[in-house]
């Protein structure tokens, strides 16, 4: 398994600051936020990664990364995204990367306490088609909600203004090689967009999602409010240890 981390978009939620750097390059506690979903997915195993960034401080993460040997990646990939054509449009570039492997995709500002290890293994045992992790927050209207019959989702929800679950789609899923057929035929959300949320509700017609209820805390860190929450939490925690379980 491969994964992948978007880390692109122009952060204007965390405008000033993103005037001079990349949202992603921003510190959460005593490191920088880019570096949380890598090692998310290096505790998970994996080693070849492929970084999509875009903006106009793409450099910097070069710069910050390098090869990737200092974070334990063997292979550190680079890409960018021209615009804010959405999550999805950022995955797609990650295409001849994958190269019919499964993926491990982690968006750049998502913090977690533990790891993705059981659920990377449990998708690996799933044979393919997508996971994907949720976890039960306050504010679930800001996020990708589940629609659920008993434990079944029938529909993902994007940022509903009455959510219909307490549950959050958290920004980490696995795919097998068949998102990338899917994304080809998705259209623009009413945000100009391709939404994530509409790759997962097609894998869901499909019969082929399942999900996995991520264990400790989680937060994103795109906002004000949340990149405080994602400080304290990861100060309080220690979940900036390297050897988080």
């Amino acid at each position: 398994m491969k994964g992948v981390v978007l880390a692109g978009g122009l952060g204007s939620r965390l405008l000033p600051c993103t005037k001079i750097t990349n949202k992603h390059l921003l510190p959460v506690y005593d490191r920088p936020m880019i570096h949380y979903p890598l090692r998310c997915l290096v505790n998970a195993g994996i080693q070849d990664v492929l970084l999509v960034t875009g903006g106009s401080f793409a450099g910097h993460f070069l710069q910050l990364l390098g090869n990737g040997k200092e974070l334990g990646l063997k292979e550190l990939h680079y890409t960018y995204q021209e615009g804010e054509g959405g999550i999805a449009d950022a995955l797609r570039l990650a295409e001849d990367f994958a190269d019919g492997e499964p993926l491990a995709v982690v968006l750049g500002d998502n913090i977690i306490e533990r790891n993705i290890r059981a659920a990377a293994q449990a998708y690996l045992a799933q044979g393919g088609g997508a996971r994907i992790l949720l976890k039960r927050v306050p504010d679930p209207e800001r996020f990708g909600v589940p629609v659920f019959a008993g434990d079944r989702i029938v529909r993902i929800e994007e940022k509903p203004e009455q959510p219909r679950s307490q549950f959050a789609v958290t920004g980490i899923y696995f795919y097998d090689h068949q998102v990338f057929t899917l994304i080809r035929d998705l259209k623009p959300s009413e945000r100009g967009e391709l939404e994530i949320s509409d790759v997962n509700n097609m894998y869901l017609e499909r019969g082929q999602l399942a999900w996995s209820e991520l264990a400790g805390w989680w937060t994103d860190a795109g906002t004000f409010p949340s990149l405080l929450r994602a400080s304290n939490l990861v100060a309080e925690s220690g979940a900036n240890k390297s050897d988080e379980e």
